[in-house]
């Protein structure tokens, strides 16, 4: 009987062409590494590949680029779309979104946070961002920076710190989606243990897809230690297939975008 781990290096072998197999494996090798094809097969073999002389095979790479520029969504957005789509993808995920400008994004989200009751709020003041944030707060909201090992005061943590506040590396159009990159003032931690995650974002960051995204931020050069993709509040379905907000995460998503123009229903604080 063969087993799955034969099956699969036998079909390593296939693939490389390697003729050799140790003693002890010879038998199954031959029956794992046996060509198996269908009339409708289009799995690359030895047997069905064509290669031309002196002209070389695209790369991996290659093909994939390829796809993308063929197939990729919002290929012709212009920048306010790809904002109007990134905007429609976070609200259909039960986010909430606004948009506002360089000037007015603090106090307004200080407004909106004072609102919604939060108490203490986690952000990193030694950030721009989060120092300005800081300085808009009203006082009956307590600042609290991630300035300590998490151990120290986890129950803390869970138990008293409302909403955690972050700001997004870059944004994904096509699927809403926001790339974070935790750091020693912003953990993980900061976007994923209180209940309401924060995040701002700007929208000259935005890309349209992943491939997109891995590409201009060259991902491959210098990928960070830790990427959090985020396109929505936490939700699982898997007890009894029901809905379930907050099971394993935040449970509610604000998306602060920050943009150039200038939203009519900013004064009145009434999100997007």
């Amino acid at each position: 009987m063969i087993g799955a781990r034969e099956r699969i290096l036998g079909r390593l072998r296939s693939a490389q062409g390697t003729t050799a197999t140790p003693a002890s494996t010879a038998t199954t090798a031959t029956a794992a590494t046996r060509p198996t094809t269908t009339a409708n097969s289009t799995a690359p073999t030895q047997a069905n590949q064509t290669t031309k002389p002196g002209i070389a095979q695209p790369t991996l790479d290659q093909r994939i680029d390829a796809h993308y520029a063929q197939w990729r969504t919002l290929r012709d957005a212009t920048p306010a779309q790809q904002i109007d789509a990134f905007e429609a993808a976070l609200v259909a995920a039960h986010a909430e979104v606004w948009r506002t400008s360089e000037t007015q994004w603090a106090a307004k989200l200080a407004y909106e946070i004072a609102r919604a009751g939060v108490q203490r709020l986690l952000l990193d003041t030694k950030r721009a961002e989060g120092a300005a944030l800081a300085a808009a707060l009203p006082t009956e909201v307590e600042p609290v920076a991630f300035d300590r090992p998490l151990e120290t005061w986890k129950a803390e943590l869970f138990d008293t710190v409302a909403a955690g506040f972050t700001v997004a590396r870059s944004g994904i159009a096509s699927t809403g989606t926001l790339v974070i990159c935790p750091d020693a003032g912003s953990p993980r931690t900061m976007s994923v243990a209180p209940p309401l995650h924060i995040a701002l974002v700007y929208g000259d960051t935005l890309h349209r897809d992943l491939h997109e995204a891995a590409h201009m931020e060259r991902w491959s050069d210098d990928m960070p230690t830790n990427l959090v993709l985020v396109s929505g509040p936490s939700k699982t379905s898997d007890i009894q297939q029901t809905l379930a907000y907050g099971a394993h995460g935040p449970r509610r998503l604000w998306v602060v975008i920050v943009t150039d123009e200038q939203p009519a229903d900013m004064a009145q604080g009434v999100h997007r």
